[in-house]
């Protein structure tokens, strides 16, 4: 394996402006909430002060109750020490239950959440950072989770579903026979085999699967894997969660932000509700205030403003906050100072900036997680042969197809010649007819317009000439970018990690940790 580039996010046309802008601290209220020694001694100063060593306690007995049916690895036996002391602050992924961990760049979510947490030890030894992997256990739409995908095949189960996709236990594992057959051959499918079996055995609740699986792969880097779903950890949010229900805090106290955000960027990522919360029965179902009473959508369970406020004093696990309050409820319950997400997760995070000094919680650092793309060393070959570059791959594919089909063309220059030859003898009878009535000059205007609307037609029309008398080479252009882009979309979001670590184990995932790069986001790009 060898790594041929590291592009910046910068400089990656489809990366969305509000990222750029954000890494380029352009986002006014944002600058101190980016990737930097300096935001990251101010955070250790914020959330020492702010975290008390009451939900030290909580936190560290929740975690050693959810992980206490596993053999944890030194290194995780220290982080979990590590937790109850006053200097001691966790980095965080989050992501959701997806069957064998979904899209390839969860693993690269947790390796950086890993990576940089090395990164600050080294750079400030007098503290501990501890990676957490935050389940999101409590979503419902099993549909977003049951598959992942290879290179030859689509896996899929199916469960009855509706409540936290966490507590659905596992029947259907037809999917794992289908697996086996395409990876028994493979130089380590037996292990990968294994990790299935004892990860997906019927009976285990998806959260215990991917519990097993993350584990599997991370426990000797020292990863920390919290559920969400518990009561101890709810029970901090009470005042909170009453706020919302009785005041709707979230939405009005992120309304400035929301209206910035969309004014410059034309959209959010996620629009705030009246309430942000679900209620956790045999389902999860939203919650909605009529006036009067809060009322379970789809349900036929209603509260007056009393009984919600006891329902959720006597039992807050019911509560859900959805993905605008998660991040809340996250940020409340761990001594954390960092995010490491997606794009579209670092895009709906700076929506609640406001909300939350309104709750007097430290808002994090957020930084855009890396992006990696593994190819093989024939297609990277391949690209060279055409005189093309990958990072070519990561613009505008068609406009840089048209400019490889029409490179050198002679017709396409003469076109261009004649082209620039009418715009200038147009623009010497503009002048001239400027001199006469105005409707003549006007006259003049439209046949020039009319004129050069014909060259754009006649270009038009080569490139599609060109692209029928060079169909081989646009076939291969065509086959190159779906060799990069699998599906049409980038690599990480298709393919499963099977697919790499099938071939090279472990040492897959020790590479990606060595190529990481935790001080920026960047696309890596590494021949295999």
């Amino acid at each position: 394996m060898k790594t041929i580039n590291k592009i910046s996010f910068n400089d990656i046309e489809s990366i969305p402006q509000l990222v750029k802008d954000f890494l380029n601290q352009k986002i006014e209220g944002f600058e101190n909430n980016t990737f930097s020694l300096d935001h990251f001694r101010q955070q250790i100063h914020l959330k020492k002060d702010s975290f008390s060593s009451e939900k030290r306690e909580t936190l560290s007995g929740v975690l050693e109750s959810q992980l206490s049916d596993f053999t944890l690895s030194s290194k995780q036996r220290e982080n979990l020490d590590h937790l109850k002391l006053p200097n001691t602050f966790t980095i965080t992924t989050g992501h959701q239950l997806n069957l064998f961990s979904g899209p390839v760049f969860f693993v690269y979510k947790i390796l950086q959440t890993i990576k940089t947490c090395t990164y600050l030890k080294e750079k400030f030894p007098d503290f501990n950072f501890v990676p957490i992997y935050w389940m999101a256990s409590e979503d419902h739409d099993f549909a977003e989770i049951n598959h992942f995908k290879t290179e030859n095949n689509y896996y899929e189960t199916n469960e009855k579903s509706g409540g936290p996709v966490g507590r659905i236990e596992i029947s259907d594992t037809y999917f794992i026979s289908e697996f086996e057959k395409e990876f028994k051959d493979s130089i380590f499918g037996t292990e990968l085999i294994l990790m299935m079996k004892e990860a997906y055995k019927s009976g285990n609740t998806l959260t215990k699967a991917i519990k097993i699986l993350v584990n599997r792969l991370f426990s000797e880097f020292g990863l920390l894997i919290l559920d969400g779903d518990s009561k101890e950890l709810k029970s901090q949010m009470k005042e909170i969660f009453k706020d919302e229900l009785l005041h709707f805090s979230l939405q009005k106290n992120s309304k400035n932000k929301v209206d910035l955000l969309t004014e410059k960027y034309g959209k959010v990522q996620v629009n705030p509700r009246e309430i942000n919360l679900f209620y956790l029965s045999e389902t999860r179902d939203r919650i909605e205030f009529n006036g009067q009473k809060y009322i379970i959508v789809d349900k036929t369970i209603q509260f007056t403003e009393e009984e919600i406020l006891n329902e959720l004093e006597n039992h807050p696990e019911r509560f859900s906050p959805n993905a605008l309050m998660r991040p809340v409820y996250q940020e409340n319950v761990l001594p954390n100072l960092a995010y490491i997400g997606g794009n579209a997760e670092i895009m709906y995070w700076l929506e609640l900036k406001d909300y939350f000094s309104k709750i007097s919680i430290s808002f994090p650092i957020l930084i855009p997680r890396n992006s990696m793309l593994f190819l093989k060393e024939k297609t990277v070959g391949k690209i060279e042969k055409l005189d093309l570059k990958i990072e070519d791959f990561f613009q505008n594919f068609t406009v840089l197809t048209n400019q490889k089909i029409l490179k050198d063309n002679p017709i396409l220059q003469l076109l261009e010649e004649k082209e620039e030859s009418l715009i200038s003898n147009f623009s010497a009878l503009r002048t001239s007819a400027e001199t006469t009535e105005k409707s003549f000059g006007n006259m003049v205007k439209a046949e020039e317009v009319r004129q050069l609307k014909s060259f754009k037609r006649m270009k038009k029309r080569l490139l599609h000439a060109e692209k029928i008398k060079q169909n081989e080479l646009l076939e291969r252009l065509e086959n190159l970018f779906l060799d990069v882009h699998p599906a049409k979309t980038w690599q990480e979001r298709v393919y499963n990690f099977s697919v790499f670590f099938s071939d090279y184990g472990y040492s897959w995932l020790e590479n990606c940790l060595e190529e990481m790069v935790v001080q920026d986001s960047k696309l890596i790009i590494v021949a295999i």
